[in-house]
């Protein structure tokens, strides 16, 4: 996050009106002092995930300086951190404002739009990150998840390879392209991707489950399995891994199996769907 620089320029006219300015500006570096101490102050306490109290520390740096962009943008992340999403935008506008060339501001501001699920708005967001830095890596990640996320897998594949072209060792993007390949139905290229997503980062959950679901898709029940499994070895709340691999013990005629697998989904998800023919 990037500072809020502000310019103070000191006119001195008269001896006697010199030794006022000096006295006002001692008031203003005091009062900036005051700020990065409860920017500080904030920081630490978002750190440790006390996020009302950040977020006093942030209100109260705003008032002392409000025309402060990074105070703006740090509370507005710490109302996204507890998912108060439509305050967290607010304050990433007024950053943006104060700001222009914030791509942080930007980045985060799209991140609250997508988990809003306006996606229309994270692209726009996103996009702006992109002028702002062409070769950012991330900034065309986001925005093939949200293009993934409003069904338009070819977008979400375009971005994704330049996010791979920037960065030849990104996991996520690998497997958030086969992820949208999967969309498409080009299993085997969402295999591959996913595979390799897995070889960059082994801990890679979601990769697993990707990769597990496309098998599945394939009819290869058992490889579907070995991949759920692993993916619920590497994040035990999984709901979607439970249901997966459930389906594919289904497929295999498993039901007891299957059945384990809806039970657990259902006791993580009270709202998860059971299948009809396993009810």
């Amino acid at each position: 996050m990037a500072p809020y620089h502000r310019i103070y320029r000191v006119v001195l006219l008269l001896a006697a009106v010199a030794h006022a300015t000096t006295n006002q500006d001692n008031h203003v570096l005091l009062a900036s002092d005051k700020v990065k101490a409860e920017l500080k102050k904030g920081d630490d306490f978002r750190d440790r995930r006390d996020y009302d109290t950040a977020i006093a520390c942030y209100t109260e740096a705003i008032r002392l300086e409000p025309n402060n962009a990074n105070a703006y943008h740090s509370r507005g992340y710490a109302y996204h951190e507890i998912r108060k999403y439509d305050q967290a935008i607010k304050d990433y506008t007024q950053a943006i404002r104060l700001d222009p060339y914030n791509a942080n501001a930007y980045h985060n501001r799209g991140f609250a739009y997508h988990f809003k699920g306006d996606f229309d708005k994270a692209i726009k967001n996103h996009s702006h990150v992109i002028r702002l830095k062409p070769d950012y890596a991330l900034a065309y990640y986001n925005r093939g998840l949200a293009y993934y996320s409003k069904g338009e897998d070819d977008q979400a594949i375009k971005d994704c390879t330049q996010a791979i072209r920037l960065n030849p060792n990104y996991a996520l993007a690998y497997q958030q392209r086969g992820s949208a390949y999967h969309g498409k139905r080009n299993y085997d290229k969402a295999i591959k991707d996913c595979t390799k997503a897995i070889r960059l980062d082994p801990n890679l959950a979601v990769a697993y489950y990707t990769r597990g679901n496309t098998y599945f898709r394939k009819g290869e029940h058992d490889k579907a399995i070995k991949d759920c499994t692993q993916a619920i070895r590497l994040k035990p709340d999984n709901v979607w891994a439970y249901q997966q691999r459930g389906l594919a013990y289904e497929q295999k005629g498993d039901k007891q199996n299957a059945k384990a697998d809806f039970d657990k989904a259902k006791s993580l998800d009270p709202d998860f769907y059971e299948p009809n023919s396993l009810q």
